[in-house]
């Protein structure tokens, strides 16, 4: 028969027969709950499930069938002795050994024998004995199979247990099966079965609360459910987890150069850096510091991917890649889209890979106002950034090699980047969000980040990946005389802004010659938010001739005219026909409704390649705008999209120095375009109008014939349109270059308005 044995801790349940002192189990009632005993349960339970028996609840007494099929078989004779107690047991549990008969039967026989001595009746012995047949025959006959076996099996009772219950589970841990009671009500009614604690021992953890009602097993197998569909999601375990920043000596920047061989010693760990630096340690050697430490990092052989600004959304093409279908929940979704993660390096990388896609997803999942749409997105911008940088990381990894991932500028400003960059700190990389401009939008939050505060910051767009230049510290107070003396205080530093909005003035006739040479920045509406500019201009269209009075009308254009004005004195002044190199190549620039800039900027024919990359990147926001906010009648309907691009990547030397020189602050440059006859702007002249005015062009059209020759090719009205006074006809454009103050050129004089 098996001794009752103490413990020394909860998980001793789980040893093997082997590994206990002789023929040893357990039995115990847990009467409190902490963290630990939780977890004990939840493992217990799964263990009786699989090799034992769950009683949630009392036991059913036989009922009237099972007796009768009971009496059936064994008749009425009852004798409290072993031989008659394993004669039965022979005859009504047959599938039992004659090791575990004889363990139930000597275990049965002590247990009437206990009754005995406490002066129980035959009568009630019988009654235990019944009691105990029936109930190893219909809830317990698969733990008697069991008996002896170095896996020992368990029983788990949650109930308000009785007297012939806790005989029956006193039989059954003398015969080899471990128990555990859960106690809700206290000891109270089982030291009334059991005054001595001779048949079980009581737990109770220290500081512990009594167990609440939501504690309960069917709340332990939902739980249990929950895990097992989350193992079977996950599937394989890693062989490695993630230690991060742990192992550093010191919080600083400098111990990502720590080769990862050095970091520690554990080989079921990869050691990673998590950091995000706000501002700069010495803004005289950021740079410098910085150029350093790459340098190091490459000289150990790491790979280092480095990201500039903010991550770029995903493309099209990238988010079509993701494969995806409609699901009924997140499970579902999650099983889903994890099939999408594919690793450049092995199958220990790709279930590193799952693990953190799907922890930071669930995690995801389980915030307030989560839908399974928003959910989705999320994932997929996940997935198509992981694609995107995996190969440039993890191209031909090993353990314990850990790669560097840069993010470099403003910080996380969006959740889905934030999001990213967690996940990828749950890899074997070193993930650094570098913010020397002090990372004020940043929302990036994770409990394992390591958050370096500086009080310096430095006006830095890229990270320096080559011998960089470093400031003197009069050059350095220069550039922070300039943040004092330009950031919100009216004045402005020469091409100080880099972006830029135009909003169109509604303007009278007479205030275009007052408007037209002012700064922009003393026009009504002009503004500044954050580094971008709102500048006013003018785009007006003049009809007719006031008075009549030719010679005066020459002369109120030309007092226009100033040094960054271009006149075009006829239309058209583009067409179709017109030799466009960028032409045969527009299909390309375009996909999906989106301007591809890098094609742009990597074609041979590409003409912008000389100017500052600002303007380029201006000019091309503006087409992009331009295309977006279809302006031009026929944009993504007939192809016109692509006489747009083509035109906009055409522009004359003369218009693109005008705009090379352009301070958002200051005078910008001018068009005035003079119409005297029945001929209308081509398309082509007409996207040269619409993108010009977005740069920030003042545009007058000077029309004395009144004639609608400006309209045919825009989606609405698009110029403030003046009524000067009398229309004339066959007037010629003069040479506004000859043309003086005093009236017109003598020749013209001799022949009139219409030489």
């Amino acid at each position: 028969m098996f001794t009752f044995a103490r413990f020394e801790k909860l998980n001793d349940y789980f040893l093997p027969l082997s590994r206990r002192q002789g023929q040893s189990v357990f039995f115990c009632r847990i009467d409190g709950l902490d963290g630990e005993t939780q977890t004990f349960i939840r493992e217990y339970y799964d263990a009786a499930r699989k090799n034992g028996v769950i009683v949630d609840g009392r036991i059913p007494n036989p009922d009237v069938n099972q007796l009768s099929y009971f009496l059936e078989m064994l008749g009425t004779d009852f004798r409290p002795d072993r031989a008659f107690l394993d004669e039965r047991l022979r005859r009504w549990l047959p599938r039992m050994s004659d090791g575990q008969r004889g363990a139930v039967a000597d275990a049965m026989d002590a247990t009437l024998q206990d009754l005995q001595h406490r002066g129980k009746t035959e009568s009630i012995l019988r009654n235990a004995y019944t009691k105990y047949m029936c109930w190893l025959y219909y809830k317990f006959e698969r733990i008697v199979g069991r008996l002896g076996a170095e896996d020992v099996p368990k029983i788990l009772y949650d109930g308000d247990i009785s007297g012939y219950e806790l005989q029956l589970l006193t039989v059954l841990s003398r015969a080899g099966v471990d128990i555990v009671l859960l106690e809700r009500g206290g000891e109270a009614s089982y030291q009334k079965l059991d005054p001595a604690s001779e048949w079980s021992v009581l737990y109770h953890p220290a500081g512990a609360a009594p167990i609440p009602d939501t504690f309960n097993l069917k709340a332990v197998q939902a739980e249990l459910n929950r895990r097992e569909n989350q193992r079977r999601l996950y599937g394989p375990a890693p062989e490695h987890t993630v230690c991060t920043n742990a192992w550093m000596e010191r919080a600083e920047l400098e111990q990502t150069a720590v080769s990862p061989r050095q970091r520690g010693s554990d080989p079921a760990l990869f050691y990673n850096a998590f950091i995000a630096q706000y501002g700069a340690a010495d803004k005289l050697t950021y740079a410098s510091d910085l150029f350093a430490l790459y340098q190091r990092l490459r000289a150990d052989g790491r790979k280092v991917c480095i990201v500039d600004g903010k991550l770029s959304a995903p493309t099209h093409e990238e988010i079509a890649a993701i494969r995806r279908h409609n699901c009924a929940n997140v499970e579902q979704l999650a099983a889903t889209l994890s099939r999408n993660i594919q690793s450049p390096a092995g199958e220990e990388l790709h279930r590193l890979m799952v693990k953190a896609f799907l922890d930071l997803l669930l995690e995801e999942a389980a915030a307030p106002e989560q839908s399974l749409n928003k959910l989705t997105n999320k994932a997929v911008y996940l997935l198509a950034w992981l694609a995107r940088y995996q190969r440039e990381l993890f191209s031909g990894w090993k353990a314990p090699e850990v790669p560097v991932f840069i993010l470099f500028g403003p910080g996380c400003t969006t959740a889905a980047e934030a999001l990213f960059v967690r996940m990828l700190a749950r890899l074997p990389v070193d993930v650094l969000v570098l913010m020397p401009g002090g990372g004020d939008g940043s929302v990036l939050q994770d409990q394992a980040l390591l958050e370096l505060r500086c009080e310096a910051t430095v006006p830095m767009d890229a990270f320096p990946q080559a011998q960089t230049r470093v400031s003197t510290a009069a050059y350095q107070a220069e550039r922070e005389l300039d943040t004092l003396m330009y950031q919100d205080t009216g004045l402005y530093r020469t091409q100080q802004y880099a972006k830029a909005e135009t909003v169109t003035l509604r303007a009278m006739y007479e205030e275009i010659s007052i408007l037209w040479d002012q700064e922009l920045k003393y026009r009504p509406n002009f503004g500044v938010q954050g580094d971008t500019v709102t500048m006013p201009v003018l785009l007006e269209k003049v009809c007719g001739v006031k008075d009549g009075q030719t010679a005066q009308y020459w002369l109120d254009i030309k007092k226009l005219i100033t040094p960054d004005t271009l006149v075009i004195r006829s239309v058209p002044y583009l067409t179709g026909l017109d030799q466009n190199p960028m032409k045969p190549f527009a299909t390309q620039f375009l996909q999906n409704g989106r301007l591809r800039r890098d094609k742009i900027k990597s074609h041979k024919a590409y003409p912008y390649g000389i100017l500052r990359p600002a303007i380029q990147e201006y000019l091309l926001d503006k087409l992009a705008l331009l295309l977006e906010r279809r302006i031009i009648a026929g944009t993504y309907e007939n192809g016109t999209e692509y006489t747009i691009v083509a035109t906009v990547l055409n522009l004359n030397r003369e218009l693109l120095r005008l705009i090379q020189k352009f301070d958002f602050t200051k005078k910008n440059p001018k068009l005035i375009v003079v119409n005297t006859t029945e001929k209308l702007l081509s398309l082509e002249d007409s996207i040269l109008m619409a993108f010009l005015n977005m740069v920030g062009f003042d545009i007058v059209f000077f029309v004395p014939t009144g004639y609608q020759c400006i309209e045919k090719y825009f989606n609405g009205p698009f110029a403030n349109e003046h009524q000067l006074g009398e229309y004339l006809y066959d007037l010629a454009a003069p040479n506004f270059d000859t043309l003086q103050e005093g009236g017109l050129h003598s020749i013209r004089k001799l022949f009139g308005r219409s030489f």
